[in-house]
Order: structure tokens, then sequence, then C-alpha cells
């Protein structure tokens, strides 16, 4: 397998096609990346902006340049030495009529070829919930007419210019009748007739008759397990593998899929040992990715929470919380506030999933001759699904492996003991159930149970932490983040240097990302909030301040003040995130652009938090005072506050450019493969998507790295360009390129630190057979640049060492960054390392 020294992904469409991808390959190969990693690339629905809704899988995005531009793209690659690896989705496709076999189905029901490509349920019509009102509404309002399809002249529904076809029995041999329909009874009957059924958005939650992507009903589940399916799904990919066109695949949401485990078996047999995989799974704390998939591991979430360990003051988290509550005017029980997330998710989001388990549930009890009922087993499915810890557990139709198994004991103990405890009777069948204890004619039920739940449980935890909580509860944004646990352990660098450790051990080859499409902030925007933890008490001032300077935009309404005192505290920390490091408050062109970005995010914000607004039923009234009030917090008429904003905001800038840097030097050097996100090797301050989908200014980029070895001292626009970050990685990346082995297999050694600023350091080793990489970096810097006159360049470490392992010490070094040589006996010292620079010394 040709795993890489370093992935860069590049985000398609949005005006990037594979032939400016390929105007970027001699870049990339400066910067020192091995492979171009690229977002979904096969065709999608018409302006799709990112992909993720393929239309069709064996056919490559005609408008990001087709199969010819892509062979452009990979002859220049080849050119440079470097490789390819595509994001490929075999959980869903589109549920749109661009996609022919969603239209075949649409058209011929169960009787289509590919009615059992898709997770349909077809005990009942397919439903189509892409309607502004219900079915009679529509037509009632004149909406809804029988008109030819401009593309096949044949009959079809006309909504909108959105052409349903007819089954052809319906109206074959009378087509001009059928055409020439006005009664609106004789259209319901028509519309009766069909295999499908046209209806309200509004009512997909509850009467979806497919599996979908999260609540993206626009996404259909596919059902790859059946092998027919994957050969139709899969061809174009295994043929680009086999060709030598791709020499990796990200497999996107595999926990949607009935049988994880399966389909990756299935999909290295088909592309044979040499294809780095790898898959987009959340792993919960403690949680690890099951040892006999045949992956290189995740896509790197969970290194970003361990990240969090290092560059967090969990000594100082319980002020910070303090004071929002304080703002918010109560305590805030994160436990209770899960909960809460969670029965919302249940009981509304998904109640059509919920419904159709609870109804599998009954059934097999009736199979069973069982005492059961729906009063009963309703809240005990409720409180099983809301109790479990992790996305999903891996049972199959031969039941659960041995640790989901005790994990799903432990749950239901805890259930059968909690506040909220369950008829036991039947919690211990749903539990029966899951496990496969039950009579050989409910097998097959028992095992359709079992997929469903576990298809259900991730995108319940994906929606309720994600997607609500974590834009509900805004201590600390930056621990708002994917992969994030909702209810924090404490903070430690002890918890840092073990997860590093278990990541050797047990997935040495995954990504390490920072910054991805899906993550809540770009990295350094999450590094610079980082640094509200070490101050909180400054922190909270600020806000005090900012909230009396602006209080005058802040509108009463019936139901309270918007924005209320929590989101006002999420507002400006959302802003100290993306405050660009140069920006200027006079700068009104800058600042426009900024509000523009800002504006969207809000909306957002306040749709996921799903409690005085929402996608479902937006409050306008609430949604315009809180946007009202974010834009003049960015008006360039509000210089009071961007005055006092830009100025108190500096300290966090410093520091969390300093940050920034430590977390890039730690995703270069510690275990796993790192991942740079397009722009992330400068500086990548943007929002929650679709801002961070962005593309960024690689012409300034290249002027960037333009300068790399240039000599000359470290000055502070260095730091706030993110031309220091960028060369570190260059740098570091060269590194790797010459030392692979080093950094693939190389033992984790944590070193501890001594002295007067041993809290302020993180260091460990990298080791093997006679190779020595030893890693030194700033933490936890806010007090230091605080009170320093020289911003960024003050005495960080004064008597402060480091003690190294025999293995490590009385040897020569090489600084990698100056160049120096030195002999370093059993210790090193650092008061002499200057400003906020980390040390990374190599073994001579």
């Amino acid at each position: 397998m040709k795993t890489p020294i370093a992935t860069y992904r590049i985000q398609f469409r949005n005006g990037m096609t594979f032939d400016r991808a390929a105007g970027l390959v001699p870049y990339l190969k400066r910067l020192g990346v091995s492979h171009l990693y690229a977002s979904p690339i096969f065709s999608a629905t018409s302006g799709s902006t990112h992909g993720y809704d393929i239309t069709d899988a064996n056919q490559i995005e005609p408008a990001i340049g087709g199969r010819a531009g892509f062979e452009r793209m990979v002859t220049a690659l080849r050119g440079a030495g470097l490789g390819l690896i595509i994001d490929i989705v075999p959980n869903h496709m589109a549920a749109s009529l661009e996609n022919p076999w969603w239209r075949d189905v649409v058209e011929h029901g169960v009787h289509s070829r590919y009615a059992r490509h898709f997770d349909i349920n077809w005990s009942e019509r397919l439903t189509l919930p892409f309607l502004g009102d219900t079915f009679e509404a529509v037509l009632e309002n004149g909406e809804l007419a029988v008109r030819p399809d401009p593309k096949t002249g044949r009959p079809a529904f006309d909504y909108y210019q959105t052409y349903y076809p007819l089954a052809p029995e319906t109206w074959q041999g009378r087509e001009a009748e059928i055409l020439s329909l006005a009664d609106k009874a004789r259209i319901a009957e028509l519309h009766d007739s069909q295999p499908y059924r046209l209806m309200s958005w509004r009512d997909a939650p509850r009467e979806l008759s497919y599996r979908r992507f999260f609540e993206i009903t626009g996404l259909a589940g596919v059902r790859v397990e059946d092998k027919a399916v994957f050969d139709d799904t899969h061809r174009l990919i295994l043929e680009l593998v086999h060709s030598g066109a791709v020499d990796g695949l990200r497999v996107d949401h595999v926990d949607g899929l009935a049988d994880p485990k399966g389909y990756l078996e299935l999909l290295r047999r088909e592309t044979g040992p040499d294809c780095y995989i790898t898959v987009e799974k959340i792993l919960a704390e403690g949680e690890h990715l099951p040892a006999d998939w045949p992956v290189s591991g995740t896509t790197g979430y969970e290194f970003v929470a361990t990240l969090s360990e290092a560059l967090t003051d969990g000594g100082r988290l319980g002020a910070l919380r303090q004071a929002y509550e304080d703002v918010v005017g109560r305590p805030v029980d994160m436990k209770a506030e899960l909960r809460a997330a969670k029965l919302l998710m249940v009981d509304r989001n998904f109640a059509g999933e919920f419904t159709r388990l609870l109804q599998l549930a009954l059934a097999i009890a009736g199979t069973e001759d069982a005492r059961l009922d729906e009063k009963t087993a309703r809240p005990a499915l409720r409180e099983l699904l809301v109790a479990f810890p992790v996305y999903r557990t891996y049972g199959t139709a031969q039941g659960l492996p041995p640790r989901d198994d005790a994990m799903l004991q432990k749950v239901a103990a805890q259930v059968a003991t909690g506040a909220n405890a369950p008829d036991p009777a039947a919690l211990d069948f749903l539990v029966r159930i899951l496990r496969g204890r039950v009579c050989a004619a409910a097998v097959g039920e028992a095992a359709d149970f079992r997929t469903r739940f576990q298809q259900l449980t991730g995108p319940l935890m994906a929606k309720s932490v994600e997607d609500t909580l974590f834009f509900r509860q805004h201590m600390a944004l930056a621990l708002n983040e994917v992969g994030a646990e909702p209810v924090p352990s404490a903070f430690s660098l002890d918890s840092f240097h073990a997860n590093m450790k278990t990541r050797l051990e047990r997935q040495p080859d995954a990504l390490s990302g920072t910054s991805t499409h899906d993550t809540k902030r770009g990295e350094d925007a999450r590094a610079r909030l980082y640094a509200l933890t070490e101050a909180p008490r400054l922190w909270a001032e600020c806000v005090a301040r900012w909230r009396r300077i602006n209080q005058a935009n802040v509108v009463a309404l019936p139901k309270g003040p918007a924005p209320e005192p929590a989101v006002q505290w999420m507002l400006y920390q959302a802003l100290a995130g993306v405050w660009p490091a140069t920006l200027r408050p006079q700068d009104r062109t800058a600042l426009k652009a900024l509000d523009a970005r800002f504006q969207a995010y809000v909306e957002k914000a306040l749709r996921e938090a799903k409690l005085r607004t929402d996608w479902i039923d937006s409050n306008d009234t609430y949604e315009t005072a809180v946007l009202d009030y974010a834009r003049h917090l960015l008006s360039p008429d509000n210089q009071p506050f961007l005055l006092d904003f830009s100025v108190a905001l500096q300290p966090f800038v410093r520091a969390g450019l300093v940050n920034s840097l430590t977390q890039a030097i730690v995703k270069l050097t510690a275990p796993g493969i790192p991942d740079i996100y397009q722009g992330g090797e400068a500086l990548d301050l943007s929002l929650a998507d679709p801002d961070n989908r962005r593309e960024p200014d690689f012409a300034a980029l290249e002027r960037l790295l333009d300068q790399l070895d240039q000599p000359g001292a470290i000055r502070e626009e260095d730091w706030r360009s993110g031309r220091l970050k960028q060369h570190a990685i260059a740098r570091l990346l060269r590194l790797r390129q010459a030392m692979p082995a080093l950094f693939r297999h190389g033992d984790y050694l944590p070193l501890a630190a001594s002295g007067a600023r041993a809290a302020n350091v993180l260091a460990f080793a990298r080791a093997q057979r006679g190779e020595a990489l030893i890693v030194i970096a700033p933490r936890l810097v806010f007090g230091a640049l605080h009170d320093s006159p020289a911003p960024l360049r003050p005495a960080l470490w004064p008597d402060t060492e480091i003690g190294l392992p025999e293995r490590l010490a009385n040897r020569r070094y090489r600084s990698i960054f100056s160049d120096e040589s030195m002999f370093i006996t059993d210790r090193i010292r650092l008061a002499s390392v200057e400003g906020c620079s980390p040390v990374i010394l190599l073994g001579a």
C-alpha cells in the first residue's frame, strides 16, 4: 500500500475544476504533500456546491471537467510524483429526477430495475416530500397540473416546472385524454394510481417511506449491502483504482451503511491490498475503530478532539462556565441539555424512523406471541435511543459482536435504573431483539430491527449534539466541534499524550485533520478561541462592555429580548474567531465582506439551535432582530464598539496565532497522516459551512511560499499573514518525505517539563532505531503574551527545562528551523529560546 506522506484536500465545484486543480500541482509539490485529496468528483445535482448529492456514480461531473479534465489532472499529478485520493459516497444518492435511477423508481415503482437499489419501504407508496404544502392544497391552488414533460414529451405532473413522470400503465393508450385532464378530482385519482405519493416537505419527518441521509430528504439511502447494488455503484470507482489513476478512497458516512464491516471487506477485496482507504467515522471518548476493519483509519475528527486536550486551559474552564452562566442567568446542566436535544430529535425530526422501529418491534412481539404493546414499547425504545453513548454498534444478521453486546447491556442497565426508567419487560424485550435472542421465525425481523436501530443512532447523535446542542450552549465555541464530547471530561496533557500513544498503536495511518468541509469553524479560528479558556474573567469583562455599547440594538419581543444574553455571548465569541488578524476597524470594504459571511452564519446558528426559530418553522421577527444586531456590530458607523473590540481582541489573536502554529506542528509530527484542508496551510478563520467551503486565495498562498528559506528574523506580520505557519508546514513536510518510517512507525515518547513555565510546554519525541525527533511547542501562552511589552517575543520559558530519556540523551541534534547544530546531554534548557517559536530537533 502506498501510504500518503501528507494529503491536501481540495473542494471541487464553485469554480474549482480539474484543470484549475492541475494548475495547482506545482504549488502542492513545493509545499510537500504527497497526495491531492478530492471532494466527490461524480455527477451530482445541477448547481451542487459539494458533490455529495450524486446523480450518476459512473460518470465524472461534466461541470468540473468531465472524464477528459480528470485525466488531464491525473497526468499533471503523476508528472509531479503526486497521488490522488477521492471521496466516495456509498451511503446515499440524490433523490432527484436528475438521477436516472431514482427517476426510473419514481416512474415504475416496485417494478423498476432500481427499486431495490434504494432503501425504500415498499409496503407503501413511495413518498416524494417535495411540495410546499399538502397535495390537496397544492392541487386546489392550481399549482399542479398534468402536462407533457419537455424532455420526454410524456405526461407528467408539473409542479413549478418539476415534472414527475406518470407510471406508463396509467396513461399509455390514452395520452391525449390524460393531458387534457383539468378536473381536480380526476387529477387526484390519477395521482392515487401512481407508485408514488407527492406530499409536503413538512410531513417528511413523520411519513417518509425511504431511508435518508440524516434529515435530508433529497438524499436517499442506497443498499450497497446488496452485491448487485455495490457493483452498479462502484463500477467507475473500481476502474479508476485499477487503472492507477486513484491511489486511495475516503468513505463518506460509513456508519450509515447496513453492514459497514461487510462493505469495507468487499471494497478491500475489489480494490486490492494497495488502495489506501479511510472512513469518515466519529469516535466517542474511549471508543476505538473496530480492529477487524480493513482500513488505514478514520479521517481524523478524534484528532481535533485530542488537540483540545493540549490547548484548552482545563484549570480555568470552571471560571469560564461560571461567567457564561452569569450571563445566561441560570446554571447549565449539560447532561440535561443533551437529553432535551435528543428527545427533540426522536420525537420530531426522526419521528418516522422511530415509528418504523416501533412497528417492527411490535411485529416481532406478535411473531413471538410476547406481551408488548405500544404504550410500554414506545417509552422503552425512546429511552434506549436517547441513552446510546456512541454513534452505533455493528451488529449483523448473526447478532452483535461481543464488545457491542457488552455495551448494549451496560446501556440497558443504566436505562433500567435511571430517572426515566421505562417498563422493565418492554426494555428487556427490545434488548433481546437487538441481541438476536428471538425465536427462529423472528430472526429476519430482528435483523432488520437491529440494522435500522443502528442506522438511526448515528444520525440521532450527530443531529442532537453537533447540530443542536452545540448551537444552544456557547460557553466555549472552540469545544463545540465535530467529534467533541457533549459533556467533556477534564482537559490535560496526560490525556493528550495517552491518546497519541493509542493513535500510534491503533491507527498510525489515519488522517490527522484540523479543518474539514464539515468542521464548525476553521482550525485557526478554533485555535484563537481556545485562548478564551485561559482568560475567562477578562473575556467576561469584554463581553459585558460590548453588550452595554450595543444594548440599544437589542429588541424587546414578547418571548424575550432578541438577541437574548446567551446569543449575544455566542455572537461576540464567533466574531472573535472569524475576525481577520489584519483587519482595521475603519476598513469599510473588509467590514462589508465580513458582515455578509457573518450574517449567513448567524442565521444558521439560530436555526440549528431550534429554540426560538428553526429550519422547519422560521421565526422571521426574531431572526430579523438578531441579524440586525449582528449587522450593527460590523457597521462602519459603530466605531466605538469596533475600536474597542479590535483592541481588546489582540491578546487573544496573538495567543491564537501561537496555538495555530503549535496545532500545525503537532499535526505534522505526531502519529497519523497530516491532512491539510485547502488554505489551512496559512490561516483558516472560516465559520461553519458554507463559509468553510470558500476557495482560498491560491495565488497569495503561492506568493507566500516563494519566500520559503529566505533568511531573516521572524516578524509579527509573518505570524499574522500565515507565512510562518505555512513555512513551518513546508519544512516539516520535507522532513516527512526524507524520513517516512520515523513518522509512520517511530515510538511516541511524552517528554515532561519542569521549572517555572512547565505548564506552558508541550513536548514529545518520535524515535525509531537510530532516528530521533524532539518536538517542543508552546501552549497556554495568553498570560505571557498579555504581560509582554514585545508581542509574540517574550521570554516564554525562563527557568524551564525538559529531561530526556537515555535513548534521546547525549547526542548531537540539528534544529529544523534554524539549522543550528548542538550537542544535548540529558536535558534541554529552554531559557535561551527566543519568542514563541517552537523547537524541533532532529537527531544527527
